[in-house]
């Protein structure tokens, strides 16, 4: 198995090396409480271990047992995972434009054996059916996929959620005024739950009625 922090080592044999490229990358992760055996692969987000704003999100975000969850842009699905196991009496959902995330959020799905969670393919919220709803939608932000890309995604998040509803994103801290910005600006309400040096998260609740 790889260790989260190896990298192939130089055998003298270029093909072998290459062979251990292709390998999936395989480390286990305790996230919430919750032991998970993770498989990625080179190209994805943070392949080899769980990066820092992920964590930061996790353990801050409140989830209740019966929460329907969006994990919007899941990579190889350790948000979304971790969601699944502290919402069981909820169903939660994976998305991303990425097929080959798709492939490694399906196969870690059922790889830790976790009934009531799902992958979908979709670029942002739009193969999503049009009458779904969440109680909890979660991303980690991408850093460049640029302002128009990150305004759709809290607008069209925000429309999903249900009363009380709960919008959680985790950013560079350097992208913390403009995000904070889109959210005032497209759900009305803002609330910055922790900023560290490298990430800062917020949140936006929906209101009751």
């Amino acid at each position: 198995m790889t260790s989260p922090r190896s990298s192939p080592t130089d055998s003298g044999d270029p093909s072998a090396d290459l062979d251990a490229l292709r390998a999936d990358i395989q480390f286990d992760a305790t996230l919430r409480g919750q032991s998970l055996h993770l498989r990625s692969t080179w190209g994805l987000f943070s392949p080899r271990e769980i990066d820092v704003g992920t964590r930061l999100l996790l353990e801050l975000i409140e989830v209740n047992p019966t929460d329907d969850c969006l994990d919007l842009g899941c990579g190889y699905g350790p948000i979304g995972l971790t969601l699944a196991r502290l919402a069981p009496e909820g169903q939660t959902l994976l998305v991303d434009k990425d097929l080959v995330a798709i492939d490694y959020a399906r196969a870690n799905i059922e790889a830790n054996a976790i009934p009531n969670a799902e992958v979908l393919p979709s670029n942002g919220l739009a193969a999503i059916a049009p009458d779904r709803t969440f109680d909890l939608i979660a991303t980690n932000l991408p850093a460049k996929i640029g302002n128009e890309l990150t305004t759709l995604l809290v607008a069209d998040a925000w429309s999903r959620l249900r009363p009380r509803g709960r919008l959680y994103l985790v950013t560079l801290t350097g992208m913390r005024k403009f995000v904070r910005r889109v959210i005032e600006e497209q759900c009305g309400t803002y609330e910055k739950v922790k900023q560290s040096r490298t990430y800062t998260l917020h949140r936006a609740i929906r209101p009751a009625n």
